[in-house]
């Protein structure tokens, strides 16, 4: 399906420079996108393993909300 621009009212069809150009726009976008998702993941996973090796040093739940920053 054609892309289009609005060039002063009016629709103007993409070229293909400007189609491809478009399309690797998205592709970077859903890689950002994804890299952000593994980030707040792969930080969620770091504090719920430190929470857990806390824990198993002896530490109440409440010494640990204690030291949370």
């Amino acid at each position: 399906m054609p892309r289009f621009n609005n060039i002063n009212g009016t629709r103007v069809q993409f070229t293909a420079a400007e189609e491809t150009a478009r399309d690797a726009e998205e592709t970077q976008a859903a890689i950002d996108k994804q890299s952000a998702i593994d980030e707040v993941t792969a930080t969620a996973t770091k504090k719920a393993s430190a929470v857990a090796k806390l824990k198993a040093l002896g530490l109440t739940d409440d010494e640990i909300e204690v030291l949370k920053i």
